[in-house]
């Protein structure tokens, strides 16, 4: 089914109430009643901490949370002046139709910026709301994307996929291009509510990383805020992040197909103005079970060798091999294999044109032996030593641009390998 608007009835009629704001902060969320007030009483103090002058809405996008979300949400007092939408989306469950009704509800109401932050987070302050919101309003950003002072086992996700790919392909260094937490200008907002992805599985599994691909790619001006540390469900990559794995992959290639006439050209990178605000909390620990990625790894190479052999070049999948007779004291997937394991899944993906879901499964167990190898290597290391780390991986990956674009173009043409 086709749904020409994410916004309800109930919605629209809210929003025709209030008629006009300035500001607009939505809260996407599923069954979140445990956080979600808290979240509210920031954004709320926030706003009429800096921004009292200012029509401000807060707006909750929720998906049909079976528990009190909503209700917890409608219970909440937020200052009097300031107005309060709660309200079901409609369209696809999962993120994407949350965003959307936020950005059609921001240009209804014509607002100056929007933010849009995570509900399950138990770290924000009211002074995320001028770290995000002050770059669109005083300096004329459409695109803010955040930066996050991480334990250096969060986000392992972004640290060995998608900063680099978004790095090396759009020429952009966007630190945390998954963020979650956010802020736009109205016409980012319009232009994004105009695309035509929000019935596709890019809208309900990859959503923070296309909107941060089309402003780069759009050629949108985009800055970064360090909001200090985030603390929310972190989650030991060994046991819950296959499943993102699969779904962040999936979208990050599907968009460089979209995109295959803007990246092919771009050559190196340029940092993104970048502002910095003092934090005093030091990060959560995040604790990792090694000997289960090692594990997960070697489980899948006794399942897919043989696959894996006819995907990647010989000297990639004798890399791949090496790795999976290594015990846990010195298990390692160098990076220069791990470079080429990912530019030869996107050409391999590309030149497929069924069964996709299946070849991202398929190599799932590879991500697990790199953030094995990525956690051996930083055991010793501070989060900032391991930052380092993940900067030079990084470079590593601009490096090798011209490799991508030749296994690209001969996938594309039937050759199975190139060296």
């Amino acid at each position: 089914m086709k749904f020409n608007t994410a916004l309800r009835g109930y919605t629209a009629k809210r929003l025709e109430e209030i008629d006009r704001a300035d500001i607009l902060v939505g809260i996407p969320c599923f069954n979140n009643e445990a956080t979600i007030a808290h979240v509210i009483q920031m954004l709320s103090h926030g706003l009429a901490k800096y921004y009292k002058d200012q029509r401000c809405v807060i707006m909750v996008a929720d998906g049909g949370s079976t528990d009190d979300t909503r209700e917890v949400a409608k219970e909440f007092q937020i200052k009097p002046w300031q107005e309060k939408l709660i309200g079901i989306y409609r369209g696809p469950g999962g993120k994407g139709s949350a965003l959307r009704s936020i950005f059609e509800a921001g240009e209804r109401l014509k607002v100056a910026a929007l933010a849009v932050v995570d509900s399950d987070l138990r770290s924000i302050t009211s002074d995320w709301v001028p770290y995000l919101l002050d770059p669109v309003l005083e300096k004329g950003y459409q695109y803010v994307a955040p930066v996050y002072l991480r334990h250096k086992y969060d986000g392992t996700i972004t640290n060995n996929i998608v900063y680099n790919l978004t790095r090396a392909l759009y020429g952009k260094r966007v630190r945390q291009p998954i963020g979650g937490d956010f802020a736009l200008s109205r016409d980012l907002a319009k232009h994004y509510v105009e695309q035509d992805l929000w019935q596709t599985e890019v809208a309900r599994y990859g959503i923070d990383i296309w909107m941060t691909t089309e402003a780069v790619a759009g050629g949108f001006k985009i800055c970064q805020s360090n909001l200090g540390v985030k603390i929310h469900d972190a989650k030991d990559p060994s046991q819950h992040l296959g499943p993102m794995f699969r779904q962040v992959i999936w979208t990050l290639f599907t968009l460089m197909e979209r995109n295959e006439g803007k990246w092919k050209n771009i050559q190196g990178s340029v940092t993104v103005p970048t502002f910095d605000h003092p934090s005093a909390v030091e990060p959560e620990e995040v604790k990792v079970n090694l000997d289960n990625l090692i594990k997960h790894f070697k489980v899948g190479y006794g399942q897919f060798k043989a696959l894996w052999k006819e995907i990647f070049c010989p000297e990639c999948f004798a890399q791949i091999s090496r790795a999976a007779k290594l015990g846990r004291k010195n298990f390692h997937l160098p990076t220069p294999a791990w470079i080429q394991i990912l530019y030869e899944l996107a050409a391999t993906f590309h030149a497929w044109t069924h069964n996709r879901m299946n070849l991202v499964d398929l190599v799932t167990p590879l991500y697990y032996a790199r953030v094995a190898s990525f956690v051996r290597e930083s055991w010793e290391m501070t989060s900032a030593e391991a930052e380092a780390l993940v900067e030079a991986q990084a470079q590593m990956f601009e490096e090798q641009k011209p490799y991508l674009i030749r296994v690209w173009e001969a996938k594309a043409g039937g050759l199975p390998h190139a060296g």
